[in-house]
């Protein structure tokens, strides 16, 4: 993964309830932290240090839980994955087997 220098201090930020140290060990889920719920301003310094192509993948890869839907719906459209409702597909969910 590129190296995003933000990063640390978003984990702080963004994934209060674990150490810094630990939440960098899950540098794509700080990323989609920042996504779904950053202000406009870190937003825009995650996307411009990590590039589209890392937060296309962040989304693909994302676990149940990690976006809301207005989130979710938003980066397909931001990013180019979807050009209309009908292509983004649904959120992830948990399975239990």
């Amino acid at each position: 993964m590129t190296h995003i220098p933000v990063l640390r201090q978003f984990a702080q930020k963004y994934i209060w309830w674990m150490s810094e140290t630990e939440a960098m060990t899950m540098p794509e889920r700080v990323m989609a932290q920042v996504m779904d719920i950053g202000d406009y301003k870190d937003v825009q310094v995650l996307a411009r240090q990590a590039g589209d192509t890392v937060l296309r993948q962040v989304l693909q890869h994302a676990g149940a839980g990690q976006f809301s839907p207005r989130s979710w719906h938003y980066w397909h459209y931001r990013l180019g994955l979807a050009t209309h409702p009908d292509e983004i597909p649904p959120l992830p969910v948990r399975r239990f087997e």
